[in-house]
């Protein structure tokens, strides 16, 4: 039985490797010829996905430093595959010596069993969020072309952490005032409120869960292939594929059904030419098509499933008993997902792009 790994039709993206194997990488196919791309192009992102950088995240130690193995000469892409590569320099299996017998409560354990009667107990094998660093550095191209052609701004950010949330303006949020907090929160009273939170649970050995928000600055507009390949369906594939992650909301989202027609509806206007809306309560998009607005989108994340407190589980013989989990694990998965989630949403927006250029050309 097969597990499928490609995503994307026009752009697409085939990411391999487990957490514990010998390395990681992606093979992206469909990228124009003539785009400017180097190594450091895509470790800037993958720096910021990595393990090991704060107290506030998992202990484990990964330089993540991508080599690109083809699809590149003289600093520009070739329109030929592009092969990342990705040396895993820190694994410690024998950590994971108990999951050979029992399944981890909130893991994929159990349901990789069920499907495949076989499976990598490693640190979870591709079930692992370490896969996600193919993702980001397979999104740093996609980010590439759309900031080259469009200026498209793709920026992340943590909105809350548990029961504590944060208050940011959509029109003054900027990248460094996000990156200048440990847990990734451009409003700093709340970015202290977070960091407390996420430091008693890990003082219990517990975890804490958090929403990601993801804004998108200046993204192509038009682009989105009604009906099912529309670009709010396919951003929400998109997130929900990432591991932990339980809900996607684009625009004003839950709040929406509480509204009337009269509130939520975006009023339209047109200068010198071009279309805009007085509000953006739909996220940027109409009828599965992007029109031009920004795209605004949250996601939640689950508490870490990996926990080093006493659970109740059972075994792959059948018998019950009491698993404490080993290993090294983020307390709160959710600070390591902005850049992992912006990467997701430039892989939609460059494939989409790319087939309504098709039918433009």
């Amino acid at each position: 039985m097969d597990m499928s790994s490609i995503f994307g039709k026009e752009f697409t993206v085939s990411t391999w490797g487990e957490s514990h194997g010998k390395a990681i990488g992606a093979v992206i196919d469909g990228c124009p010829a003539g785009v400017p791309l180097c190594a450091e192009d895509i470790q800037k992102f993958l720096d910021r996905r990595r393990p090991g950088q704060n107290a506030m995240v998992t202990p484990r130690q990964e330089a993540d430093r991508v080599d690109i193995l083809s699809g590149v000469f003289d600093g520009k892409t070739t329109g030929t595959p592009i092969s990342l590569i990705i040396f895993n320099e820190d694994q410690r299996s024998h950590d994971y010596s108990d999951m050979t017998q029992w399944y981890r409560p909130g893991h994929a354990d159990l349901t990789y069993d069920l499907k495949y009667g076989f499976r990598d107990y490693r640190g979870g094998g591709r079930s692992s969020a370490r896969e996600t660093a193919a993702r980001v550095a397979a999104g740093a191209i996609a980010r590439k072309i759309l900031e080259t052609r469009y200026g498209t701004e793709i920026i992340a950010w943590v909105s809350s952490v548990g029961a504590e949330e944060s208050h940011v303006d959509l029109n003054k949020v900027t990248y460094d005032a996000i990156e200048a907090s440990p847990v990734r929160c451009p409003d700093s009273e709340a970015s202290v409120r977070f960091e407390k939170a996420i430091s008693d649970v890990k003082d219990n050995h517990d975890s804490i869960g958090a929403v990601v928000s993801l804004l998108v600055r200046r993204p192509p507009a038009s682009i989105g292939e009604p009906v099912f390949d529309r670009v709010e369906a396919l951003l929400a594939q998109a997130m929900l594929s990432l591991p932990a992650c339980k809900g996607f909301e684009i625009g004003l989202g839950f709040k929406a059904s509480q509204m009337r027609g009269s509130e939520h509806n975006d009023e339209i206007y047109c200068e010198n030419g071009v279309y805009r809306t007085r509000t953006n309560n739909a996220g940027g998009t109409l009828g599965g098509i992007t029109n031009g607005e920004d795209i605004f989108c949250r996601m939640p994340f689950k508490p870490t499933a990996t926990i080093a407190i006493e659970q109740k589980t059972a075994g792959r013989d059948g018998t019950n008993g009491i698993l404490k989990a080993k290993g090294r694990h983020d307390p709160c998965v959710g600070l390591r997902a902005p850049v992992i989630v912006e990467s997701m949403a430039a892989l939609v927006l460059t494939d989409l792009m790319l087939r309504q250029k098709r039918f433009d050309s």
